[in-house]
């Protein structure tokens, strides 16, 4: 059992190339989409703003869905490995993953919520340290992670549907108590159970814009023969997040989203800018300016 039965390894440099630029033209337009959807609803001044804000939950939801997917995927290989190996006793192969078997024998509800827990970690470190998201608060946050898991779980819901060999019912049901968890919490109220419905349902366009992009990408991989059907759906479906997260990656660090889209300044913003409290210096301030001080130079002229 070898890497090579979850990779391909004729996947080479140029088609992975040809790939990460077929992920950074549809991250591409999908940005251009939300920003064109912004400023026309926005206005040209006031859209500038919405656009980063939205096109930034937009890379949020990516980010935390690579990062539920990532867990999703590891579950599969763990199960698929232990699986593989059961009536192999007393091999060698059977003895190396020795400690794998015992973990996954005597504690797999510990080792999924392990990795749960890795996730959210990944998540974490790339929100803040590889692609840091500074245009959206905690609160957008929490609700575009909730939005992550259901993207998720829709998923792996179409990869049960499709026949996939995996099992992800149990993948599902721990995010999905997770989701139930986010809505309903011990101390919450009715109201605050609508208020995150209610930020679910705004974002669910980004959700449709995330699944075609996704969808789009891993129907081209599969097809192109990039990503293979015998490794599991979930292994090409995971591999596909990375070339998005790479492609959000230089979009998000090159600034080319600015050049293409250059931003509009809101008027009210320039008169902020060049505004009195830039000149709040005590030597400028109304009153300093005395007739005395400029007394001797206006005599000259007054003789």
């Amino acid at each position: 059992m070898t890497v090579d039965a979850y990779l391909n390894p004729d996947f080479t440099l140029q088609q992975k190339l040809i790939f990460l630029a077929a992920a950074f033209a549809g991250v591409l337009l999908c940005d251009a989409l939300i920003i064109v959807a912004s400023r026309a609803s926005a206005g040209s001044y006031h859209g500038g703003k919405k656009a980063k804000n939205r096109v930034q939950r937009f890379y949020e939801m990516m980010i935390s869905a690579t990062s539920v997917m990532s867990f999703a995927c590891a579950y599969v290989i763990i199960n698929h490995i232990y699986s593989s190996l059961q009536g192999m006793e007393g091999s060698a192969e059977y003895a190396s993953f020795g400690p794998l078997i015992s973990a996954w024998e005597g504690g797999r509800d510990f080792v999924l919520l392990l990795l749960i827990c890795l996730s959210c970690v990944l998540n974490t470190l790339l929100d803040r340290l590889v692609i840091p998201l500074k245009k959206i608060d905690k609160e957008e946050k929490a609700s575009i992670r909730m939005l992550g898991m259901f993207y998720a779980i829709i998923i792996l819901a179409y990869l049960n549907v499709i026949g996939d060999e995996s099992e992800y019912s149990p993948v599902m049901m721990y995010y999905l108590g997770l989701m139930v968890g986010r809505f309903v919490y011990f101390d919450a109220s009715f109201m605050d159970f609508i208020h995150a419905i209610r930020n679910a349902f705004r974002n669910s366009l980004l959700l449709i814009t995330g699944l075609a992009l996704t969808g789009g990408l891993c129907y081209f991989g599969f097809s192109a023969g990039y990503l293979l059907e015998r490794n599991y759906y979930i292994v090409g479906v995971f591999y596909t997040h990375l070339f998005v997260l790479a492609a959000i990656f230089i979009l998000h660090h090159s600034h080319v989203l600015e050049l293409v889209f250059p931003e509009r300044n809101d008027p009210e913003e320039d008169d902020e800018e060049y505004g009195y409290e830039d000149y709040e210096d005590e030597d400028y301030r109304d009153g300093d300016y005395r007739d005395e001080d400029f007394g001797d130079e206006y005599d000259d002229y007054d003789e």
